[in-house]
């Protein structure tokens, strides 16, 4: 997130597919996987992690930058496969357009903890700002402004709506759009004169450790409860899983930690690596991980997944 999200914390009512057999052999037309990107470091970070070790079976990825909006109309049209990156509860309501149009399963639950709401800078915290509803009394030194992220996010447009409902004595203000990165350069340049600010914070994400944050309590109405904890799922046009199911099986196998990303995401925005170089990197230092990610899995040619990775990562 990493961006995203919001909304009411719904369970998504998306079944999760069946599991598919044991080194299945997909068909010619699994070879290459459409996956999408919304832009954020999250999801860069973890298709990284895919392609690597999907190019090491013998498959490819065309990974798509496109927002969320248009991520989940592609995947409803088919022309994506594949999205590491639906954070719930905060998309819900893409999850139940999906749901009616039976375009889209559930394939796993990619990451558990995650979490996503506004904070402010911990020296704005110390003057008083710990709440949502201390934000209205600081209007003028925060210049009525929310820090959001690209033009079309649903984390904008919830943020959106309670400015309109004068939700906390908010009407008035407005949500600055931009993007992940000119969001946190905003922050910085805050920080460097200790300037106020709020602004949409999450984990995983390296602005954790770059950043001495705070997160606001009482958004619970717009993120969900916990600071907008989440869950990520990754999710599959309908009837893919059944054409390439031994793609799939590796992607009901790929499941992530916080540390996994915050390592992923630091390696590309923190020491400038190309995503697919971090994950080479990543997955040399951490072999053991393929152990699960490869479980019944199959090379695209139907060779045993685990040694052809491994090879193909120089282990």
């Amino acid at each position: 997130m990493t961006y995203r999200p919001f909304g009411l914390a719904v369970a998504a009512t998306i079944l999760l597919a069946a599991p598919a057999p044991a080194l299945a052999v997909d068909a010619e037309s699994c070879k290459t996987i459409r996956m999408s990107d919304p832009g954020w470091t999250d999801i860069t970070s973890t298709n990284a992690i895919a392609t690597v070790i999907l190019e090491g079976l013998g498959y490819a990825t065309d990974i798509q930058t496109l927002s969320v909006l248009v991520g989940y109309q592609s995947m409803k049209n088919k022309d994506v496969d594949v999205f590491l990156g639906n954070w719930m509860p905060a998309q819900q309501k893409f999850i139940d357009e999906l749901n009616e149009a039976k375009a889209a399963e559930v394939l796993a639950k990619n990451l558990e903890g995650a979490k996503f709401t506004l904070a402010v800078p911990t020296y704005v915290a110390e003057k008083g700002v710990k709440d949502f509803n201390d934000l209205a009394k600081h209007a003028e030194s925060f210049g009525a402004k929310i820090y959001g992220i690209e033009p079309g996010a649903p984390a904008n447009e919830n943020m959106q709506k309670m400015i309109d409902a004068n939700d906390f004595g908010l009407g008035g203000w407005s949500v600055v759009e931009s993007s992940e990165t000119g969001m946190l350069s905003q922050v910085a340049r805050a920080g460097q004169s200790k300037e106020d600010i709020v602004f949409l914070a999450w984990a995983p994400h390296p602005m954790n450790a770059k950043f001495d944050i705070t997160y606001l309590s009482g958004g619970d109405k717009y993120f969900g409860a916990n600071y907008g904890g989440a869950d990520v799922f990754t999710l599959a046009r309908t009837g893919w899983s059944a054409e390439c199911p031994n793609a799939a099986q590796f992607f009901r196998n790929l499941t992530f930690t916080l540390d996994i990303e915050n390592d992923m995401m630091g390696k590309i925005m923190d020491d400038g690596m190309a995503p697919n170089d971090a994950a080479r990197d990543w997955i040399k230092a951490h072999p053991q991980a393929l152990d699960a990610w490869l479980k019944d899995v199959a090379t695209f040619d139907g060779k045993p997944g685990l040694d052809a990775v491994k090879a193909s990562a120089g282990l």
